[in-house]
């Protein structure tokens, strides 16, 4: 849960986020909305990256869709379920009155308004 909190972009396009671990002791993870379940996946086996150990410490472990995925992180299942995904592609382009990245973003002239003036009402 770490790693999915790390990536703001995940968690604030994610609607019902949950997670609970499986009878066979493994986790599942479970969303509405937010990107395909095969891009979670990967940016989830990025994030397990560690320069002391060799080889990955996260593995695919199994076939991938939109809609689900199976990773494998030091031995531990984490299956992966997106429900009605809209994948990062049309979570980027699509409009909205919050955006961390609009709100961040210093190349636009000065004179517009920016994502957090329009939440604040400035």
């Amino acid at each position: 849960m770490a790693a999915l909190a790390a990536q703001t972009e995940i968690v604030e396009s994610c609607r019902d986020l949950a997670w609970w671990r499986g009878a066979d002791h493994s986790w599942h993870i479970e969303w509405r909305d937010g990107l395909y379940a095969f891009e979670v996946a990967a940016l989830l086996a990025d994030q397990m990256r560690d320069s002391a150990i060799a080889g990955p410490l996260a593995a695919a472990a199994g076939p991938a869709s939109r809609g689900s995925a199976a990773i494998d992180v030091l031995g531990v299942r984490f299956a992966l379920r997106a429900l009605d995904p809209l994948g990062r592609a049309r979570l980027r382009a699509r409009p909205g009155l919050w955006r961390l990245a609009e709100a961040l973003d210093t190349s636009r002239p000065g004179d517009t308004r920016r994502a957090w003036e329009e939440l604040l009402g400035g």
